[in-house]
């Protein structure tokens, strides 16, 4: 997308014109902030086996649903409507979601991993299922006709044929036993009237308007604002101690919460608090400082312990021999944060028998258990309750913020908002790990003999839950002087290759939290990203040895024809022309140089496939620019075709900003890329053209979009560049030398 600059003026300017087609009532850009309340609590089941801890129809026919699952910008809150609307044959229109409230909807575990729709739309869809069978068999009763001679349709039953003959679900609804067990294999209607079509995205008008309420603009009745004053080790692993702290050196109307290493401050306003917590002056102990090294792999190199094998088929050391032949290939990746353009925040409501906490976490159970091994409640007296915040991809800092606001609400007995900085957001939320990932391979008679895959990370889950209380929150760590759990998850996800290969084996060398040395956690598919970017250079790099095409290559090492079919599309719809990379050209042929290549990947080797063509520019002046990029994707049944292209747009963005721009970067103590100026991202002028082939499969279960799309992009974005120039790049962020 060559996107001329468009200055935030211009773009407020045109924003009459643009929202004309939305009709919107009111100013378009009408910003408020509103103060909330809960939604009452009622008497209802909570656990997932029974169809009224999903559904119910209020007297006018509306149909509430309860989703675990909640909304984090991906348009799951209408998908998730559309699914239900189907199933229980009801207007999309009469439906609404009540989400993410451990008073009121199931515990679903995370919105995460790509999962929504494939896990929590397909339970919801059986509960809909269930509940309209439910109600044609009590119609059938009442109106004494056979089940078969019924129709439901916008939420009513009448008799074929019969137009006086119509009961509203409504009228049913006392009688109609939604206390059953969800049948898992209740079918819902053949016929789909709004599964498979772009329904508009319930969420999208508010948010353009300016109306949209985040987390970040809501507020309590009678709150007070608070900031926590961290140590001067950003972001690191190791909890200081405090020494002493200089209570005189902030006002009278200031409070000082303490408890252990956790130091907050609470004042009327958000900017008494903002300054207090600069004023505050703490005196810090035992400080550990970061080694002295650009990156960490020495580090995790000497801590991790041998590799464990997760995958492999026949003797891979015999069969890569000991000759020149051997391929040996080093990719290495950096610490990455969440890019959230709004800094975390929360709400927290802490009395002396209940706790309200407003979050835009991504697991409100997980976060109420750690919260209340942090407040020394029981579970049951402290509630957690969803909102959407300003952007979301991982674990951020919602839940950090979250146990932050509820430390300060309980020690100063009022209802308090906290909101981090760009800076604690920057340093201080969960990191994506730092990978390193080692191949060897050999080719014979133009197949690859031999595979073998190590890669070197930290955990990809540290979120609060699995029975960790409140160690995996960083109030928790600084109150106890604890790290997260160890749980060694992630680091292998997409690890092995989607290829066939007779000999194989894939390891991984775990990295303990402690010995981390930033708070990692999940970001953006986990280990994905960093394994496919392995994957997917070195088998090009095991073509270009063979001297093959990278398209053709690939197909011979492929029998699944989903995974075929995706690579054959992307290479028809990106016009690929079949040849060995890389470009035969002279040395002193001009910049910029352009290249194509391609990557595919099957997302945790089990769900969705994406196949994806990246075309470059390189110049000695420019670098790197991506300047088209071609996806064929392939995740079953499409529920909502405008709002998969949607997620797969933003992936695409997302991962190309990740791979030639984002890495954390740090000193001794800690995290120095603390604003956008440190670590930078993808801008509107840089954005590729993105073109899309959907190839929707509605006798298949549908599978998650939120991630896959982003996993082959660094490795074609590579491929592409070693075609245009010769030179492999092996470290993200991708970085041109200007020779070739």
């Amino acid at each position: 997308m060559n996107t001329p600059t468009l200055s935030r003026r211009h773009f407020l300017q045109g924003a009459g014109a643009l929202l004309v087609g939305f009709n919107f009532a009111g100013g378009p850009l009408a910003l408020a902030a509103r103060t909330v309340e809960p939604r009452a609590a009622i008497d209802k089941p909570l656990g997932t086996d029974r169809v009224h801890a999903w559904l119910a129809v209020t007297d006018d026919g509306r149909v509430i649903v309860y989703s675990g699952k909640v909304e984090l910008g991906t348009g799951v809150e209408t998908a998730l409507r559309q699914i239900v609307a189907d199933a229980l044959a009801v207007h999309f229109d009469t439906t609404e979601i009540v989400q993410g409230d451990t008073a009121l909807t199931p515990d679903q575990g995370y919105t995460a991993g790509s999962k929504t729709i494939q896990q929590g739309g397909a339970r919801l869809r059986a509960a809909a299922a269930t509940a309209r069978g439910l109600l044609l068999a009590k119609a059938a009763d009442r109106l004494d006709v056979a089940s078969s001679r019924l129709v439901a349709a916008d939420g009513e039953i009448r008799v074929d044929g019969d137009k006086s003959r119509v009961l509203r679900y409504a009228d049913l609804i006392d009688e109609a036993g939604f206390d059953a067990p969800v049948d898992s294999d209740a079918e819902a209607p053949e016929a789909r009237r709004f599964v498979g079509r772009s329904v508009p995205r319930v969420d999208i008008p508010d948010k353009v308007a300016g109306r949209f309420n985040y987390l970040q603009d809501l507020r309590l009745a009678d709150m007070w604002h608070a900031r926590v004053v961290r140590p001067p080790t950003t972001g690191t692993v190791r909890t200081p101690a405090v020494a002493s702290i200089d209570r005189d050196s902030v006002g009278k109307n200031v409070e000082i919460v303490q408890r252990g290493a956790f130091v907050a401050v609470a004042a009327a306003t958000e900017w008494a608090a903002m300054q207090a917590a600069d004023d505050l002056s703490v005196q810090w102990a035992d400080l550990e400082p970061m080694p002295d090294a650009d990156t960490p792999f020495a580090a995790f190199d000497a801590a991790a312990g041998t590799g464990r094998v997760s995958a492999e088929a026949g003797d891979v050391e015999a069969a890569l021999g000991d000759g020149d032949d051997v391929l040996s290939a080093e990719y290495d990746w950096p610490f990455q944060i969440h890019d959230s353009i709004g800094p975390s925040c929360a709400l927290a409501d802490v009395r002396e028998d209940s706790a309200t906490i407003w979050s835009a976490t991504q697991g409100v159970y997980p976060l109420r258990s750690a919260l209340a091994d942090l407040l020394d409640r029981d579970e049951r007296a402290v509630r957690v309750i969803y909102v959407e915040g300003s952007g979301c991809y991982g674990h951020n800092g919602a839940d950090d913020v979250a146990a932050d606001a509820a430390l300060v609400s309980q020690a100063i007995g009022r209802p308090v908002r906290l909101q981090w900085s760009r800076a604690d957001e920057h340093g201080w939320a969960p990191k994506g790990p730092a990978m390193r990932m080692q191949l060897r391979g050999r080719v014979k008679d133009g197949r690859v003999a031999a595979w073998a895959f190590e890669n070197l990370t930290p955990s990809h889950l540290t979120r609060p839950g699995g029975g960790a209380g409140a160690r995996n929150v960083l109030a928790g760590n600084l109150v106890h002087g604890t790290h997260a759990s160890d749980r060694y998850v992630g680091g292998d996800r997409n690890a092995p290759a989607d290829y066939r290969f007779d000999a194989y084996r894939v390891s991984t060398r775990w990295v303990d939290v402690a010995d981390a040395l930033l708070r990692c956690s999940a970001l953006r598919t986990l280990g994905a990203i960093q394994n496919s970017f392995a994957n997917e250079s070195f088998i090009d790099e095991l073509a270009a040895a063979a001297e093959r095409d990278p398209v053709a290559f690939r197909l011979d090492h492929l029998d699944d024809p989903r995974a075929r079919a995706v690579i054959e599309t992307v290479a028809d719809r990106a016009g690929w022309q079949a040849r060995v990379s890389p470009q035969r050209r002279e040395d002193s042929a001009p910049t910029p140089r352009t290249g194509r290549g391609m990557a595919f990947a099957r997302y945790e080797n089990e769900f969705a496939y994406v196949a994806v063509v990246a075309e470059v520019e390189v110049s000695d002046g420019d670098g790197i620019r991506v300047r088209r990029v071609v996806v064929a994707h392939d995740c079953g049944l499409i529920v909502n075709p405008d709002g998969l292209e949607n997620q797969i747009e933003g992936n695409v963005m997302q991962a190309v900003g990740r791979t030639l721009k984002e890495a954390v970067t740090w000193d001794r103590t800690g995290v120095t890329s603390l604003d956008w100026a440190g670590y930078p991202i993808l801008t509107f002028p840089e954005m590729p053209e993105v073109e899309i082939a959907l190839i929707d499969r509605p006798d298949q279960p549908s599978t998650g979009a939120g991630e896959p799309a982003s996993v082959p992009i660094p490795a074609a974005i590579a491929n592409a560049v070693f075609d245009a120039t010769g030179q492999r790049l092996r470290a993200v962020p991708l970085r041109w030398n200007g020779s070739a």
